[in-house]
């Protein structure tokens, strides 16, 4: 099919790129650079599947006076989606490579790094998150900048969500790093934040801008259950892909195109609420602090 043909690039780059980052590292068993692995994974497959039509103009077809446009020349929707994913990317990347670097490793893979078929099975299931997450992205980069529609309402308010998700899980990073500086400094003696944001949700990095707007009211009169929604990421992804809807139903792409684009929240939330977000984190707490009266009191 064309479409799928038109995403072949940008394919070849998610799993071209993990591929060669798993030959470096699973024979090191350096599990490091994973999570950097991925954002570079975002950042680099982002921009190949924006520019690659102009790229091989100019290197494979040898185009006489071929060069790459502005990034002006493309559609609004174009210069909104690509600079959301991109600051996406390089936010978490260097966040999390940080993190890595400070605590010399990354406890998720202590025994998976040593066992070569496994750890290299995590790069390759690294580059299919890159692919599907950023899915709308890529296929909204393929329609030519004159075939774009115009922004409108749902567009405006698709950024809002994008923007307030994303802002909601900057400040919640921020307020645990400074948690632990204030731990390390033996300023408190908390076992476990709950203060700020992190006093409304146990995963507030995780809880979207549209849960927090639509709190789900629990079976105990006047009090808030806001464990019915630990997705916070999805916020973004759903902001990206309602923002990218508008070009995905142009005739350009087949009519199903904007529901395949869809993938993207839904396995967002399927990763963060069944495999590796919430329960590790819970299932870590309940390790740590399953018999502290004030973790089961947080736990409510």
């Amino acid at each position: 099919m064309p479409l799928f043909s038109r995403l072949l690039p940008s394919a070849v780059s998610a799993f071209g790129l993990q591929s060669v980052l798993a030959l470096i590292f699973v024979p090191q068993a350096n599990e490091k650079f994973y999570d950097l692995g991925g954002s570079l994974g975002f950042i680099s497959t982002t921009l190949l599947s924006l520019y690659y039509p102009h790229l091989k103009l100019k290197y494979w077809d040898r185009a006489p006076y071929a060069a790459l446009p502005p990034i002006t020349s493309f559609a609004p929707r174009q210069i909104l989606l690509n600079a959301a994913i991109l600051a996406w990317s390089a936010r978490l990347g260097t966040f999390l490579f940080s993190r890595a670097m400070r605590a010399g490793g990354d406890s998720r893979f202590d025994e998976i790094k040593h066992q070569p078929a496994m750890f290299t099975g995590f790069w390759m299931a690294q580059a299919t998150w890159v692919l599907l997450v950023g899915l709308p992205v890529y296929m909204v980069n393929t329609l030519p900048p004159a075939s774009h529609p115009r922004l409108g309402p749902l567009d405006f308010l698709s950024v809002g969500l994008l923007a307030g998700s994303w802002l909601f899980e900057i400040v919640a990073d921020h307020q645990k790093a400074s948690w632990r500086r204030r731990k390390e400094k033996k300023e408190h003696d908390e076992k476990f934040i709950t203060g700020g944001l992190w006093g409304v949700s146990r995963h507030p990095k995780y809880v979207s801008v549209s849960a927090l707007c639509a709190p789900v009211f629990s079976e105990r009169l006047n009090t808030i259950d806001w464990r019915s929604s630990y997705v916070g990421e999805v916020g973004v992804w759903t902001g990206m892909w309602l923002l990218s809807s508008g070009s995905l139903r142009a005739p350009f792409f087949p009519k199903a195109a904007w529901m395949i684009a869809g993938v993207s929240p839904l396995l967002t939330w399927f990763l963060l609420t069944r495999v590796s977000g919430v329960p590790p984190l819970e299932q870590s707490g309940d390790k740590k602090f399953g018999n502290d009266p004030k973790w089961q009191e947080y736990k409510r």
